[in-house]
């Protein structure tokens, strides 16, 4: 995870002299998201369903855009999520009991992607994005008494998230995405002890999450987002 997070600063470092030389192109945007999530749930193969996990607050992302014309635009950077799902029908492979979960990552999130459309007011943008997870989160209530934890780095969820996401851009800063998880949530093989034993608590769970989020853009470089600019566009080739 370091050499990425090495790779990514390296990048950013060398756009910077391009940042300043083509202003009208090179922008940087940073804004925040709500985000309302589910999970595709098969629970020992048995298909299950979500109660839907509203997470307003820290996630937050920063983005370098290139537009080389007013109708096409490429995007990257980097971003936190607070992503995760609620299940209300988890066994407990220990005890055997049903009981309802509410799983959750903070997760570091590097996108690539494309915008199609007016770039300065409505445009549609889809595209791939990489999430590495860095603290985890588990609640369970059972008979209206609540349990949780946290783990740093933890090997109870997959190391990295593959996902693929769309969404469309109004004017003004406001957007709608939709994404979703391509591999499962938690590690299958996560192995755990207790009383001299030892069991996979995710083992029959798959779960692959997915979300729509209403996304804020607040600044554009250094100003606020919606602040008129005229731009002078270079038209040619990438």
């Amino acid at each position: 995870m370091k050499s990425r997070i090495t790779i990514l600063a390296i990048f950013l470092f060398l756009a910077m002299p391009l940042l300043k030389a083509q202003t009208n192109k090179f922008y940087s945007t940073t804004g925040m998201e709500m985000i309302f999530s589910w999970a595709s749930i098969e629970d020992n193969g048995t298909e299950k369903s979500s109660t839907m996990r509203w997470a307003p607050v820290f996630n937050i992302q920063s983005m370098i855009n290139y537009d080389p014309s007013e109708y096409f635009g490429l995007y990257s950077g980097i971003g936190v999520r607070n992503v995760g799902f609620i299940y209300d029908g988890y066994t407990d492979l220990e005890t055997g009991d049903v009981v309802k979960k509410k799983f959750r990552n903070y997760n570091l999130g590097i996108p690539i992607g494309i915008k199609v459309g007016n770039v300065d007011k409505l445009f549609f943008y889809g595209g791939y994005e990489v999430e590495f997870p860095f603290v985890y989160k588990e609640k369970t209530f059972k008979n209206e008494v609540k349990n949780k934890f946290t783990v740093w780095f933890s090997n109870r969820v997959t190391s990295v998230y593959h996902t693929v996401l769309v969404g469309v851009q109004f004017p003004y800063g406001l957007n709608l995405k939709f994404k979703y998880y391509l591999n499962n949530f938690h590690n299958k093989d996560y192995t755990e002890t207790k009383n001299g034993e030892q069991y996979k608590p995710y083992e029959n769970l798959n779960a692959n999450v997915f979300y729509f989020s209403l996304c804020f853009n607040l600044f554009k470089n250094k100003n606020v987002y919606y602040k008129e600019e005229k731009k002078n566009y270079n038209y040619g080739a990438l």
